[in-house]
């Protein structure tokens, strides 16, 4: 590691056109906080869980699967979340697909989708009502919501998996090449911006600064450039609640 105390890092779902927004909310951070931070991305989730495993992370935009790991192995803390966001997840075919609703959909069909964990649980419990399930399917992990969109578009997958912010983000020219067979409408599934251990003592101030962010010199045009409105505060008792939602949605009878 640099000689930068604490380091940062961004759920690896984020759409590639905001990196350059994350890097100025870092500069932004480090002057409102005035402390060092390091902005570390990493290409995948495994890669990501092997740092926060190691304590190498200090603040982290979690994705809300991870949320139960990092609060109740890693001692994290919530601190907000994005206004006016939810993490909601789409099912989507090629515009010349046969099926019209999941129900249309058989069993043995090509999935292609990312190591996006809580879309690919989303995406997998939308899938029930036609009777599929991960062991009577066939499933391409593909490194990014583009290249999902891509195997449909070439016919090499039958059903994409896509989080909705990253398939609004597709281009106009893509997405008349597809059709969204299903979104969720979950609406209490957030990624949270989350202090570890070593940071938690200025939690209060970071909550502070992040919830008066549209009001900062500069701030509104930060948000702007991460394609946010807001930060709104999380408190422990809300996590909670989304980390118990998420271990139902994960549980899987015997």
């Amino acid at each position: 590691m640099s000689n930068i105390p604490y380091r940062m890092t961004v759920s690896p779902d984020f759409t590639p056109d905001h990196i350059s927004g994350w890097f100025i909310f870092n500069t932004w951070l480090q002057k409102a906080l005035g402390l060092g931070i390091h902005l570390e991305l990493y290409d995948n989730f495994s890669s990501q869980r092997r740092a926060i495993i190691e304590n190498e992370i200090d603040l982290i935009y979690a994705n809300p699967y991870d949320a139960s790991m990092l609060v109740r192995e890693k001692g994290f803390q919530p601190v907000a979340r994005p206004s006016q966001y939810s993490d909601e997840a789409i099912i989507a075919v090629n515009k010349d697909y046969h099926a019209h609703q999941i129900e249309d959909l058989s069993k043995g069909l090509t999935i292609a989708a990312t190591d996006d964990p809580d879309v690919n649980l989303i995406c997998e419990i939308m899938l029930e009502p036609a009777g599929i399930n991960i062991k009577n399917i066939k499933k391409i992990n593909i490194g990014s919501y583009p290249l999902v969109a891509k195997a449909l578009i070439q016919h090499n997958a039958d059903v994409g998996f896509f989080l909705h912010d990253a398939y609004s983000s597709l281009s106009s020219l893509t997405k008349r090449q597809l059709r969204t067979l299903v979104s969720s409408e979950i609406q209490v599934i957030h990624h949270v911006l989350m202090v570890g251990p070593r940071l938690i003592t200025i939690k209060d101030a970071l909550r502070e600064a992040l919830t008066g962010m549209i009001e900062r010199p500069k701030g509104a045009g930060v948000l702007r450039a991460m394609n946010f409105t807001a930060w709104d505060a999380m408190e422990n008792e809300e996590m909670e609640f989304m980390i118990d939602l998420m271990d139902t949605l994960s549980y899987q009878p015997e």
